[in-house]
């Protein structure tokens, strides 16, 4: 009984202390992002045929199902096509944004304001991999997604390894000032206007109100307690019930990862195809998922290799949630699953829904692997700036990448919260 005391103390004070899986945040983060982005600009093409006011699916025929079930989405609010465009736009730059880590908790809420907007405007538009970026969108919003391989995060360290220059700026007293962040405000400041707007023409329902003005005002009163006590027990307090809710979304995350394989390796045993190892050869046959007819009917010839991959996959989806308690499969079956999508971008011509399912996937990543993975980036980053800069003299030393600190690495201690 004291053991299991013990053991539930200190996994309290885990994810109470801490925010948990920075690296593995941060790749949901940069995989969804860049998943959405790629996909808005392959259709910028098509957009209006997709969500705009041409789409098959009309703009009073979505406001009637939204009637219904109450879900959120701007493009609602105007059936005009510029201001589709403005959506659309913001959509992109939300995207871009959020996959380079910049004011992370604001572009987090912006980015899910795209995805929902665009999304329930054209409910039958996808191909299964929207839905995943559907939910783990609102997920993203919860988490604290920046504390690695972000701007926030390259800015919060230049912030601490800079004391000589805050010591610089001294009041007349003798009192370091502190650095202002004036962009985090400013941007608080015109969100809260843009919500005023929204809220007082009745576009917003009672539920999509409460949570756009809750997170309005979280933000708010998180920058006010930093700002006036920023050693306070307020802040404190603040800080476990923001690592909480990010460990909280963290798990809803990789439990949600879980269940789409569960149900979709269950599902498949019931079908009578999949039954008897066949049912990988009939996608292969259709013109529709085949970009690359040659390599489409080369694998549908071999009756084995059908076989084979047809078991494979459920046999992967069905186990996979129960291999979490063996860190060695789990990595294999990860693996596994994560060549599966790449083949499927390449088979069946669906990359959006691939790139999807390896987001979600990367949620599971070691941290060890993620870090080499940083590290070699960092050191191409580096081998790439030092060709173009060959023979230049570059003022200052590289700032190195560094762990995030047991605070918040997302933004400096008395920067606004975004």
């Amino acid at each position: 009984m004291n053991r299991f005391a013990s053991l539930l103390g200190r996994g309290i004070e885990r994810v109470s202390a801490s925010a948990l899986g920075p690296y593995q945040t941060a790749v949901v983060r940069i995989g969804f992002a860049a998943t959405w982005l790629l996909f808005l600009l392959r259709e910028l093409p098509h957009r209006h045929e997709l969500y705009g006011p041409d789409s098959p699916w009309s703009w009073d025929m979505a406001r009637q199902l939204i009637a219904e079930n109450d879900a959120f989405t701007a493009l609602m609010w105007s059936d005009g096509r510029l201001w589709f465009e403005v959506v659309y736009a913001l959509a992109v730059l939300s995207s871009a944004l959020l996959m380079l880590g910049w004011r992370t908790r604001t572009m987090s809420v912006l980015f899910m304001i795209g995805v929902l907007s665009l999304q329930n405007r054209s409910i039958f538009m996808g191909d299964g991999g929207d839905n995943v970026i559907h939910l783990m969108a609102t997920y993203l919003v919860f988490t604290r997604c920046g504390q690695v391989w972000s701007l926030d995060a390259w800015r919060a360290a230049r912030a601490r390894a800079a004391p000589a220059r805050q010591e610089k700026a001294q009041e007349p007293g003798g009192k370091a000032l502190e650095p202002v962040d004036k962009v985090g405000p400013a941007l608080w400041w015109v969100l809260g206007l843009g919500l005023s707007v929204v809220t007082f023409m009745g576009e917003l329902s009672g539920g999509w109100s409460l949570v756009f003005w809750g997170l309005w005002l979280t933000h708010g009163l998180w920058w006010a307690v930093g700002r006036r006590a920023p050693d306070g027990e307020a802040r404190k307090l603040l800080d476990v019930i923001v690592k909480l809710t990010h460990n909280a979304a963290l798990l809803v995350i990789m439990v949600e990862a879980c269940l789409i394989y569960a149900t979709a390796g269950w599902y498949k045993i019931q079908g009578s195809r999949w039954q008897d190892g066949t049912a990988i050869y009939y996608p292969l046959r259709l013109d529709y998922f085949s970009p690359w007819p040659a390599l489409s009917d080369l694998l549908a010839s071999h009756g084995l290799m059908v076989m084979l991959v047809t078991y494979g996959t459920v046999a992967v989806q069905v186990a996979f949630p129960f291999t979490l308690f063996n860190r060695r499969v789990k990595n294999v079956l990860l693996a596994a699953m994560i060549f599966e999508h790449a083949v499927i971008a390449v088979i069946l011509g669906l990359p959006f829904f691939s790139l999807a399912m390896i987001a979600a996937d990367a949620v599971f990543l070691p941290t060890s692997f993620l870090r080499r993975l940083g590290g070699w980036a960092a050191r191409a980053r580096g081998a790439l700036f030092a060709r173009f800069t060959r023979g230049r003299t570059v003022p200052g030393p590289r700032a190195q990448e560094t762990e995030p600190a047991r605070e918040s690495t997302e933004h400096a201690r008395v920067g606004f919260p975004s």
